[in-house]
């Protein structure tokens, strides 16, 4: 019995800032020698960020990446170090194979998403992920070159396989061929894995799986951090041979996760096998990176992980995400402070709540702008809800513009009723004054609209969906108050102990642009328009399906008819932190113009 000491660190990497990263990759290793850890390894795209996107079409940046790589070699010396980055495995090919007019590579000359393994100060070999995901958010087939190789990291005896990120979710995939001819003990699995409700548990099924099945010890190095619509939730696991969960990482925070692994020595039958690689194996891709080893670590005393704590709860996980997601949009984008229009509702109560929580209370702005329809209790709630949070809130009445407005186009509007118009004119001076703000203090612009509401395009274009990063876009109205709830009632573990103002929590939710106006005079209760597009927004259910249900004929029809007109607005409306299985945004890419209307 060997011992291996394992460290995973769970770094926030930044798209695009290849020195920053390389910094942090660097003082990693540096850390993880400290804690005389024998192998450490860092989440899928360390380098690069995750995801580049479009900058894997620029040969600079691919260029650029290399040269990474040379300064991660110099700091692995004493240590073997798996980094995942892009490479281009035959780089000088790129001087006869320019982009195409469409300005991608041909595919042949692709990147591939590859772990590079360092030790001793220089590069000793590499992986190149096999499974190129290409559904909802992930467009790596665009950008990526399949790998075809399973190389088995030898250290001493002990045999090291390699994965990328979905490489694992397929029973047959790399980690079998690894494990039944490269002979493979541990399974290291590289990730850039973003949050969604469910998907940590569904992870944890899917990797005890694989470690029971192929009775190996199998390492998930997931990252954390925002990027744009994305949260990484971090939550790196190790399973042991028995499918067992024996050390989890921390939930959307960086961490350096250490562990002793037991590993048993293998037969000499085996150890003479992977002396040389057999016909067999050069079949299976399977070849071997030998690096000379001896464990230090003869007994696991006092082991470097405590067990692995209770996962949080979906509520919790969930608000978490948002403040990670909003906490690095504004930091990453370089914004000093953010805004947020105050209108005495919930939306804007949460959106503001968590934008405190994300960056502290002098870092949000709140802005109340009444109108003729603004309420007495919306203007005291707006105050108590900037007193309980304890951020700055300013006054801006549209009254005067509003009426100024109306006074212009009255000649126009002549012989008009008064309808859609005149509201949407409130909306639209309150979006012009926030990106007034915006322009003149750098303030980034945080839109308050949620999940429901902009799958049905209760929203105005220019108005209230204008700005930079909308906060809860996909965070239904239920949940909007269900974690409303929570955060007023709980006290949360990092964060202060504040409430959202109980009227706020238990008014009906209203836009107040006319006179006694509610949401639920153009919608039907928010429980059931909820249900129906988690139905048909999310799982693709059709109008009869959704019916069968329960629910009404005539209202799933009007919510599909809703949500099918308002593809023009969500397309033009600021991306938004992805919490659900399918967004709205990358996940689901409808046309606007589109006249297919299915008639079940």
């Amino acid at each position: 019995m060997m011992i291996l000491r394992l460290a995973m660190v769970q770094m926030n990497a930044v798209v695009g800032d290849l020195e920053g990263n390389t910094r942090a990759i660097c003082r990693s290793i540096r850390e993880a020698k400290k804690a005389k850890a024998d192998v450490v390894v860092f989440p899928e795209l360390a380098v690069s960020g995750y995801p580049p996107e479009d900058l894997l079409l620029m040969p600079q940046f691919l260029h650029d990446i290399q040269r990474m790589r040379d300064r991660i070699a110099k700091a692995s010396v004493g240590i073997v170090a798996v980094v995942g980055s892009a490479g281009r495995p035959q780089a000088s090919l790129l001087k006869t194979h320019p982009l195409s007019i469409s300005g991608e590579f041909p595919d042949s000359q692709k990147p591939v998403n590859v772990a590079w393994v360092f030790t001793r100060g220089r590069l000793v070999g590499s992986y190149a992920k096999h499974k190129l995901p290409n559904y909802g958010v992930f467009d790596e087939q665009r950008y990526f070159q399949a790998g075809l190789g399973n190389p088995i990291v030898c250290l001493g005896s002990v045999r090291i396989g390699l994965n990328i990120c979905e490489d694992i979710w397929f029973a047959d995939g790399p980690a079998q061929t690894q494990v039944k001819h490269g002979h493979a003990q541990l399974i290291l699995n590289l990730n850039a894995s973003p949050y969604h409700v469910g998907k940590t548990r569904t992870r944890q099924r899917m990797l005890a799986e694989r470690a029971k099945e192929h009775g190996v010890f199998v390492s998930y190095t997931n990252m954390v951090g925002g990027q744009d619509e994305l949260v990484f939730d971090g939550n790196s696991l190790i399973f042991n041979p028995r499918g067992e969960l024996i050390a989890r990482a921390k939930a959307f925070e960086e961490d350096l996760l250490l562990a002793d692994l037991p590993l048993s020595c293998l037969p000499m039958s085996q150890v003479a096998i992977t002396a040389s690689v057999t016909l067999l194996q050069k079949r299976r891709g399977i070849s071997f990176i030998r690096i000379p080893w001896r464990s230090t670590h003869s007994e696991i005393a006092s082991p470097p992980v405590a067990r692995p704590s209770p996962l949080m709860t979906e509520v919790e996980a969930i608000y978490r995400a948002l403040v990670l997601g909003v906490r690095d949009y504004t930091r990453k984008n370089g914004f000093s402070k953010v805004v947020v229009g105050i209108s005495g509702g919930i939306d804007s109560a949460l959106t503001a709540l968590i934008a405190r929580d994300a960056l502290g209370a002098s870092k949000v702005v709140g802005v109340m702008m009444p109108s003729p329809y603004t309420s007495s209790a919306s203007k005291k709630d707006a105050n108590a809800l900037a007193k309980n949070l304890g951020i700055e809130l300013i006054n801006l009445s549209i009254m005067a513009l509003f009426k100024s407005y109306l006074r212009e186009l009255r000649p126009l509007f002549k012989g008009c009723a008064v309808d859609a118009t005149e509201e949407n004119l409130q909306a639209r001076i309150r979006g012009t004054l926030l990106m007034a703000l915006s322009n003149k203090f750098g303030y980034l612009v945080l839109t308050t609209g949620n999940k429901s509401e902009m799958s049905v395009g209760y929203a105005t274009l220019y108005g209230d969906m204008a700005g930079g990063f909308a906060v809860i876009k996909d965070l239904p109205k239920m949940r909007v108050y269900e974690l409303s709830r929570w955060r007023s009632d709980n006290h949360v573990r990092g964060f202060d102990p504040i409430s959202i103002p109980e009227r706020i929590q238990s008014r009906a939710p209203s836009a107040e642009l006319k006179a006694d106006q509610t949401d639920q005079d153009s919608l039907p209760p928010y429980s059931q328009l909820d249900a129906i597009l988690q139905a048909y927004v999310e799982a693709n259910r059709s109008k009869k399906t959704i019916v069968k249900s329960g629910y009404p004929m005539q209202v799933v029809k009007k919510v599909v008819q809703l949500v099918d007109r308002s593809e023009y607005k969500r397309r033009q409306s600021p991306i938004g932190i992805k919490i659900t299985a399918r967004a709205l945004g990358k996940d689901r890419r409808m046309p606007i113009t589109n006249q297919y209307a299915p008639k079940k």
